[in-house]
């Protein structure tokens, strides 16, 4: 099996529609740097945008894909 790079399993789970906050996606990629790995997909072309979303007692960023 071919191992997937963190970048692309984030842009997998982007892909699904799904909004990715940096507790789910330490939890699932163990990526401690969400916003360094969003930042390099950007550069490489891929659409994500960005928002506040409240967590609890907490506002974090919530990651999606942009629709084509």
């Amino acid at each position: 099996a071919v191992k997937r790079s963190q970048g692309q399993k984030i842009i997998d789970y982007l892909a699904t529609g799904r909004g990715l906050t940096p507790l789910v996606a330490l939890q699932r990629f163990s990526c401690f740097r969400l916003g360094a790995r969003i930042l390099e997909l950007k550069r490489q072309g891929h659409p994500i945008t960005s928002r506040l979303v409240k967590r609890g007692d907490a506002h974090v960023a919530e990651y999606r894909l942009e629709r084509s």
